[in-house]
Protein backbone atom coordinates (compact mmCIF):
# COMPACT_ATOMS: atom_id res chain seq x y z
CA UNK A 1 0.00 0.00 0.00
CA UNK A 2 1.43 3.42 -1.01
CA UNK A 3 0.15 6.90 0.04
CA UNK A 4 -0.84 7.28 -4.03
CA UNK A 5 -2.61 4.47 -3.46
CA UNK A 6 -4.74 5.13 -0.51
CA UNK A 7 -5.62 8.93 -2.54
CA UNK A 8 -6.50 6.84 -5.32
CA UNK A 9 -8.82 4.93 -3.79
CA UNK A 10 -10.37 7.52 -1.66
CA UNK A 11 -9.22 6.31 2.16
CA UNK A 12 -7.62 9.67 2.92
CA UNK A 13 -9.37 11.02 5.74
CA UNK A 14 -6.95 14.45 6.50
CA UNK A 15 -3.84 16.14 4.60
CA UNK A 16 -1.82 19.39 5.60
CA UNK A 17 0.94 21.02 5.13
CA UNK A 18 3.18 20.60 8.10
CA UNK A 19 6.54 21.43 9.77
CA UNK A 20 8.31 24.88 9.11
CA UNK A 21 5.30 26.45 6.73
CA UNK A 22 2.57 25.17 9.33
CA UNK A 23 4.43 27.07 11.96
CA UNK A 24 5.17 29.96 9.97
CA UNK A 25 8.50 29.59 10.46
CA UNK A 26 9.73 28.75 7.08
CA UNK A 27 12.00 31.01 4.74
CA UNK A 28 12.17 30.74 1.04
CA UNK A 29 14.81 27.46 1.15
CA UNK A 30 12.21 25.45 3.22
CA UNK A 31 11.04 22.26 2.42
CA UNK A 32 7.45 21.36 2.07
CA UNK A 33 6.19 18.72 4.40
CA UNK A 34 3.21 16.62 4.42
CA UNK A 35 1.60 14.63 6.88
CA UNK A 36 -2.52 13.00 6.86
CA UNK A 37 -4.50 10.75 8.54
CA UNK A 38 -5.95 7.63 6.31
CA UNK A 39 -7.92 4.32 7.25
CA UNK A 40 -7.95 1.20 5.77
CA UNK A 41 -11.15 -0.81 4.54
CA UNK A 42 -13.04 -2.70 7.07
CA UNK A 43 -11.31 -6.77 5.04
CA UNK A 44 -7.98 -5.34 6.08
CA UNK A 45 -8.28 -3.72 9.34
CA UNK A 46 -10.26 -6.98 11.06
CA UNK A 47 -7.70 -8.90 8.88
CA UNK A 48 -3.62 -9.83 10.54
CA UNK A 49 -1.77 -7.24 8.72
CA UNK A 50 -2.24 -3.86 7.50
CA UNK A 51 0.15 -0.51 7.74
CA UNK A 52 -0.06 1.87 10.59
CA UNK A 53 2.34 4.70 8.44
CA UNK A 54 3.36 5.34 5.23
CA UNK A 55 6.00 8.06 4.61
CA UNK A 56 7.90 8.75 0.59
CA UNK A 57 11.70 7.89 0.44
CA UNK A 58 12.67 11.26 2.27
CA UNK A 59 10.14 10.85 5.03
CA UNK A 60 8.51 14.92 4.04
CA UNK A 61 5.42 12.94 3.93
CA UNK A 62 4.08 10.36 6.54
CA UNK A 63 0.61 9.42 6.88
CA UNK A 64 -0.92 7.41 9.38
CA UNK A 65 -3.66 5.30 9.89
CA UNK A 66 -6.74 6.02 11.88
CA UNK A 67 -5.94 4.03 14.88
CA UNK A 68 -2.06 4.84 14.96
CA UNK A 69 -3.24 8.51 14.92
CA UNK A 70 -4.96 8.05 18.16
CA UNK A 71 -3.22 6.16 19.74
CA UNK A 72 -0.43 8.98 19.81
CA UNK A 73 -2.50 11.18 20.04
CA UNK A 74 -3.83 9.38 23.61
CA UNK A 75 -0.30 9.68 24.60
CA UNK A 76 -0.05 13.58 23.57
CA UNK A 77 2.70 13.21 21.01
CA UNK A 78 3.77 16.66 19.83
CA UNK A 79 3.51 16.09 16.08
CA UNK A 80 0.01 14.29 16.43
CA UNK A 81 -1.14 17.32 18.49
CA UNK A 82 0.25 19.50 16.19
CA UNK A 83 -1.47 18.01 13.05
CA UNK A 84 -5.19 17.90 14.42
CA UNK A 85 -4.12 21.45 15.04
CA UNK A 86 -2.79 22.91 11.98
CA UNK A 87 -3.82 25.88 10.69
CA UNK A 88 -6.71 26.19 8.42
CA UNK A 89 -4.87 27.96 5.61
CA UNK A 90 -2.12 24.29 5.71
CA UNK A 91 -5.58 22.01 5.86
CA UNK A 92 -5.27 20.19 2.41
CA UNK A 93 -8.15 18.12 2.74
CA UNK A 94 -10.58 17.16 5.75
CA UNK A 95 -13.23 14.16 5.85
CA UNK A 96 -16.62 15.46 7.48
CA UNK A 97 -15.89 12.05 9.54
CA UNK A 98 -12.65 14.16 11.15
CA UNK A 99 -14.74 16.88 12.88
CA UNK A 100 -15.15 14.27 15.52
CA UNK A 101 -11.73 14.69 17.13
CA UNK A 102 -10.95 18.33 18.45
CA UNK A 103 -7.50 19.22 20.13
CA UNK A 104 -8.90 20.09 22.72
CA UNK A 105 -10.17 16.41 23.91
CA UNK A 106 -6.75 15.00 24.21
CA UNK A 107 -4.42 17.86 25.91
CA UNK A 108 -3.03 16.86 29.34
CA UNK A 109 -0.31 17.25 32.11
CA UNK A 110 1.24 14.51 29.63
CA UNK A 111 2.44 17.42 27.44
CA UNK A 112 5.06 18.53 29.43
CA UNK A 113 6.68 15.13 29.10
CA UNK A 114 6.28 15.04 26.06
CA UNK A 115 6.81 18.43 24.53
CA UNK A 116 9.00 19.65 27.14
CA UNK A 117 10.75 15.96 27.36
CA UNK A 118 11.33 16.11 23.65
CA UNK A 119 13.07 19.11 24.00
CA UNK A 120 15.38 17.93 26.73
CA UNK A 121 16.41 15.48 24.63
CA UNK A 122 16.82 17.88 21.59
CA UNK A 123 19.11 20.25 23.82
CA UNK A 124 21.10 16.95 24.00
CA UNK A 125 21.40 16.41 20.30
CA UNK A 126 22.23 20.33 20.28
CA UNK A 127 25.30 19.34 22.80
CA UNK A 128 26.75 16.45 20.73
CA UNK A 129 26.59 18.44 17.87
CA UNK A 130 28.62 21.25 19.20
CA UNK A 131 30.84 18.59 20.47
CA UNK A 132 31.39 17.25 16.71
CA UNK A 133 31.61 21.11 15.23
CA UNK A 134 34.27 22.06 17.58
CA UNK A 135 36.12 18.76 18.14
CA UNK A 136 36.09 16.96 14.39
CA UNK A 137 37.75 13.46 14.21
CA UNK A 138 41.09 13.40 11.35
CA UNK A 139 39.88 11.22 8.50
CA UNK A 140 43.15 8.89 8.98
CA UNK A 141 41.78 6.57 11.92
CA UNK A 142 44.26 5.83 13.98
CA UNK A 143 45.48 1.91 14.86
CA UNK A 144 46.52 -0.18 17.88
CA UNK A 145 49.89 1.04 17.49
CA UNK A 146 48.64 4.92 18.31
CA UNK A 147 47.69 3.72 22.11
CA UNK A 148 50.50 1.77 23.08
CA UNK A 149 53.18 2.91 25.24
CA UNK A 150 56.36 2.11 26.66
CA UNK A 151 56.80 2.29 30.51
CA UNK A 152 60.61 3.79 31.44
CA UNK A 153 61.65 6.26 33.92
CA UNK A 154 58.40 6.03 35.96
CA UNK A 155 56.67 7.56 32.93
CA UNK A 156 55.18 6.25 29.41
CA UNK A 157 56.81 7.11 26.16
CA UNK A 158 54.52 6.40 23.07
CA UNK A 159 55.38 3.35 21.39
CA UNK A 160 56.44 4.98 18.26
CA UNK A 161 58.46 7.96 19.46
CA UNK A 162 60.20 4.92 21.42
CA UNK A 163 60.84 3.12 18.32
CA UNK A 164 62.02 6.41 16.17
CA UNK A 165 64.40 7.40 18.72
CA UNK A 166 65.94 3.87 18.42
CA UNK A 167 65.69 2.91 14.89
CA UNK A 168 63.65 0.14 15.98
CA UNK A 169 61.30 -1.16 12.95
CA UNK A 170 57.68 -2.23 14.34
CA UNK A 171 57.58 -5.42 12.27
CA UNK A 172 60.58 -6.47 14.02
CA UNK A 173 59.47 -6.50 17.52
CA UNK A 174 57.45 -9.26 19.54
CA UNK A 175 55.48 -9.74 22.23
CA UNK A 176 54.66 -11.36 25.05
CA UNK A 177 51.71 -11.29 27.64
CA UNK A 178 52.41 -10.97 31.14
CA UNK A 179 50.67 -12.67 33.92
CA UNK A 180 48.65 -11.64 36.42
CA UNK A 181 48.75 -7.90 34.70
CA UNK A 182 46.06 -6.32 31.98
CA UNK A 183 47.23 -4.32 29.04
CA UNK A 184 51.03 -5.41 29.38
CA UNK A 185 53.42 -6.63 27.29
CA UNK A 186 57.21 -7.86 27.15
CA UNK A 187 58.90 -6.47 24.28
CA UNK A 188 61.47 -7.99 21.73
CA UNK A 189 63.17 -6.89 19.08
CA UNK A 190 64.81 -9.11 16.40
CA UNK A 191 67.13 -6.47 14.19
CA UNK A 192 67.57 -9.47 11.79
CA UNK A 193 63.91 -10.29 11.65
CA UNK A 194 65.07 -14.09 12.11
CA UNK A 195 62.64 -15.37 14.48
CA UNK A 196 59.59 -14.43 12.56
CA UNK A 197 58.24 -11.23 15.24
CA UNK A 198 54.59 -11.25 14.58
CA UNK A 199 54.93 -6.93 15.17
CA UNK A 200 53.36 -4.78 17.18
CA UNK A 201 49.75 -5.73 15.18
CA UNK A 202 48.93 -8.28 12.51
CA UNK A 203 47.58 -6.06 10.31
CA UNK A 204 45.90 -2.11 10.56
CA UNK A 205 42.71 -3.24 11.10
CA UNK A 206 43.34 -5.22 14.42
CA UNK A 207 42.27 -4.26 17.73
CA UNK A 208 44.44 -5.88 19.56
CA UNK A 209 48.11 -6.48 19.66
CA UNK A 210 49.79 -9.39 18.17
CA UNK A 211 51.60 -12.06 20.14
CA UNK A 212 54.62 -13.70 19.13
CA UNK A 213 56.28 -16.74 20.18
CA UNK A 214 60.01 -15.91 22.03
CA UNK A 215 62.68 -18.32 21.70
CA UNK A 216 64.20 -19.06 25.34
CA UNK A 217 66.97 -16.46 25.92
CA UNK A 218 65.85 -13.58 24.33
CA UNK A 219 66.34 -10.22 26.43
CA UNK A 220 63.49 -7.87 27.09
CA UNK A 221 63.88 -4.65 25.70
CA UNK A 222 60.96 -2.56 27.58
CA UNK A 223 57.43 -2.77 29.06
CA UNK A 224 55.07 -2.29 26.39
CA UNK A 225 51.52 -0.98 27.92
CA UNK A 226 47.82 -1.04 25.45
CA UNK A 227 45.64 1.51 26.93
CA UNK A 228 42.41 -0.82 25.48
CA UNK A 229 39.91 1.24 26.85
CA UNK A 230 41.20 4.02 25.36
CA UNK A 231 41.40 2.43 21.50
CA UNK A 232 37.89 1.13 22.15
CA UNK A 233 36.82 4.46 23.11
CA UNK A 234 38.52 6.28 20.42
CA UNK A 235 37.04 3.81 17.62
CA UNK A 236 33.13 4.06 18.97
CA UNK A 237 33.75 8.30 18.53
CA UNK A 238 35.49 7.69 15.60
CA UNK A 239 32.40 5.48 13.85
CA UNK A 240 29.93 8.25 15.15
CA UNK A 241 31.54 11.23 13.97
CA UNK A 242 32.17 9.69 10.32
CA UNK A 243 28.76 8.16 11.16
CA UNK A 244 27.73 11.83 11.30
CA UNK A 245 29.17 12.97 8.21
CA UNK A 246 28.02 10.81 6.24
CA UNK A 247 24.25 11.24 7.17
CA UNK A 248 24.26 14.68 7.90
CA UNK A 249 22.37 18.07 5.57
CA UNK A 250 24.84 19.24 4.55
CA UNK A 251 22.96 22.51 3.48
CA UNK A 252 22.00 22.41 7.01
CA UNK A 253 25.71 21.85 8.23
CA UNK A 254 27.14 24.62 6.00
CA UNK A 255 24.56 27.06 7.71
CA UNK A 256 25.47 26.59 11.05
CA UNK A 257 29.44 27.10 10.00
CA UNK A 258 28.35 30.35 8.65
CA UNK A 259 27.07 31.82 11.81
CA UNK A 260 30.05 30.33 13.20
CA UNK A 261 28.64 29.77 16.57
CA UNK A 262 29.33 26.15 16.89
CA UNK A 263 26.15 24.56 17.14
CA UNK A 264 23.22 23.16 15.24
CA UNK A 265 20.79 26.59 15.23
CA UNK A 266 17.61 24.61 13.86
CA UNK A 267 17.80 22.39 16.48
CA UNK A 268 17.86 24.84 19.24
CA UNK A 269 15.16 26.78 17.70
CA UNK A 270 12.94 23.73 17.62
CA UNK A 271 13.53 23.40 21.02
CA UNK A 272 12.43 26.81 22.13
CA UNK A 273 9.25 26.59 19.92
CA UNK A 274 8.67 22.89 21.91
CA UNK A 275 9.34 24.45 25.56
CA UNK A 276 7.02 27.58 24.50
CA UNK A 277 3.80 25.66 23.37
CA UNK A 278 4.25 23.31 26.73
CA UNK A 279 4.30 26.25 28.49
CA UNK A 280 1.47 27.52 26.84
CA UNK A 281 -0.51 24.30 26.42
CA UNK A 282 -0.18 24.56 30.67
CA UNK A 283 -1.38 28.08 31.29
CA UNK A 284 -3.50 28.50 28.25
CA UNK A 285 -5.52 25.12 27.69
CA UNK A 286 -5.00 25.52 23.87
CA UNK A 287 -2.50 24.85 21.42
CA UNK A 288 -1.01 27.18 18.92
CA UNK A 289 0.84 25.88 15.92
CA UNK A 290 1.09 29.15 14.18
CA UNK A 291 3.92 30.66 16.31
CA UNK A 292 3.72 34.84 17.05
CA UNK A 293 7.25 35.17 17.72
CA UNK A 294 8.44 34.02 14.38
CA UNK A 295 10.99 37.04 14.10
CA UNK A 296 12.51 35.80 17.52
CA UNK A 297 12.52 32.50 16.42
CA UNK A 298 14.42 32.75 13.30
CA UNK A 299 17.06 34.61 14.80
CA UNK A 300 17.40 31.82 16.90
CA UNK A 301 17.71 29.60 13.42
CA UNK A 302 19.80 32.57 12.38
CA UNK A 303 22.77 31.98 14.48
CA UNK A 304 22.00 35.49 16.31
CA UNK A 305 21.97 34.30 20.40
CA UNK A 306 25.26 32.12 21.65
CA UNK A 307 25.20 28.81 22.66
CA UNK A 308 25.04 29.41 26.74
CA UNK A 309 22.24 32.15 26.56
CA UNK A 310 20.23 29.54 24.16
CA UNK A 311 20.42 26.63 27.17
CA UNK A 312 19.78 29.20 29.89
CA UNK A 313 16.81 30.68 28.19
CA UNK A 314 15.69 26.51 27.70
CA UNK A 315 16.22 26.11 31.38
CA UNK A 316 14.05 29.11 32.29
CA UNK A 317 11.31 27.62 30.10
CA UNK A 318 11.91 24.37 31.45
CA UNK A 319 11.12 25.30 35.54
CA UNK A 320 8.20 27.46 34.48
CA UNK A 321 6.45 24.68 32.71
CA UNK A 322 7.22 22.73 35.77
CA UNK A 323 5.62 25.38 37.81
CA UNK A 324 2.88 26.02 35.31
CA UNK A 325 2.13 22.02 35.02
CA UNK A 326 2.26 21.07 38.71
CA UNK A 327 -0.81 24.32 39.12
CA UNK A 328 -2.41 23.24 36.01
CA UNK A 329 -6.33 22.39 35.72
CA UNK A 330 -5.48 20.23 32.89
CA UNK A 331 -6.50 16.62 32.84
CA UNK A 332 -3.56 13.78 34.21
CA UNK A 333 -4.33 12.09 30.81
CA UNK A 334 -6.95 11.97 27.75
CA UNK A 335 -10.27 10.51 28.80
CA UNK A 336 -9.57 6.60 26.70
CA UNK A 337 -12.67 5.29 27.49
CA UNK A 338 -14.51 8.46 25.63
CA UNK A 339 -11.92 8.41 22.94
CA UNK A 340 -12.21 5.16 21.96
CA UNK A 341 -15.81 5.11 22.05
CA UNK A 342 -15.55 7.88 19.17
CA UNK A 343 -13.20 5.79 17.59
CA UNK A 344 -15.21 3.19 17.08
CA UNK A 345 -18.26 5.75 15.90
CA UNK A 346 -15.65 7.14 13.42
CA UNK A 347 -15.10 3.76 11.59
CA UNK A 348 -18.90 2.57 11.85
CA UNK A 349 -19.52 5.51 10.00
CA UNK A 350 -16.78 5.41 7.41
CA UNK A 351 -17.59 1.40 6.86
CA UNK A 352 -21.29 2.17 7.13
CA UNK A 353 -20.85 4.37 4.07
CA UNK A 354 -18.74 1.74 2.00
Amino acid sequence: MTIAEIKAKGWLLFECISGSRAYGLHTPTSDTDLKGVYYVPREQFYGLDYPRQLSNETNDEVYYELGRFVELLLKNNPNMLELLATPEDCVLYRHPVMEQLHVSMFLSKLCKDTFAGYAVTQIRKARGYKKKIVNPVAPERKIVPDCCFILESAGATPLREWLQDRGYREEHCGLSSIAHTKGLYALFYDENGTYSYKGIVNDRSADDVALSSIPKGETMKAYLYFNLESYSAYCKEYREYWSWVEKRNEQRYQGNMQHGKGYDAKNLMHTIRLLQMALEIATTRQLQVRRINREALLAIKAGDLEYDALLQMANTLMDQATDAYDNSKLPEAPDKEKITAILVNMRNALYNHL
